[in-house]
């Protein structure tokens, strides 16, 4: 019995790791898909510009994503018909050696006035 659970304790301990592991990394998913939503939202408003995206996903990212996902960076681009919002990052290491990035992407129509 006892030398079946010194082999069966440590799978299990290293098979909780990795669910651990993978559920960060869809949490840190969902915290940068709704960062690049966000920024979208601020950046696509008629009169908006990109950096109005970037500081939206800053302030985003500031307040969800601080343990869970390391090191973001925002990339939100507005041209005259489209806007793209990526975010991209890590998620925090429970596995050693496991180095799992997540990105969020969000694209839509720049918002203009138009006369009908």
């Amino acid at each position: 019995m006892s030398t079946e659970l010194v082999l069966v304790v440590p799978l299990l301990m290293i098979l909780l790791l990795f669910i651990v592991q993978f559920a960060l990394a869809l949490h840190a998913q969902h915290i940068a898909q709704t960062a690049a939503s966000r920024a979208l939202a601020a950046a696509r408003a008629q009169d908006s510009t990109a950096a109005a995206g970037d500081a939206r996903a800053a302030a985003t990212l500031r307040l969800l994503g601080g343990r869970v996902l390391k090191h973001p960076t925002a990339k939100v681009s507005r041209g005259a018909a489209n806007v793209v919002a990526d975010v991209e990052g890590e998620v925090l290491v429970v596995v050693p050696g496991l180095h799992l990035r997540v990105a969020g992407h969000a694209v839509g129509p720049t918002e203009r006035w138009t006369a009908g």
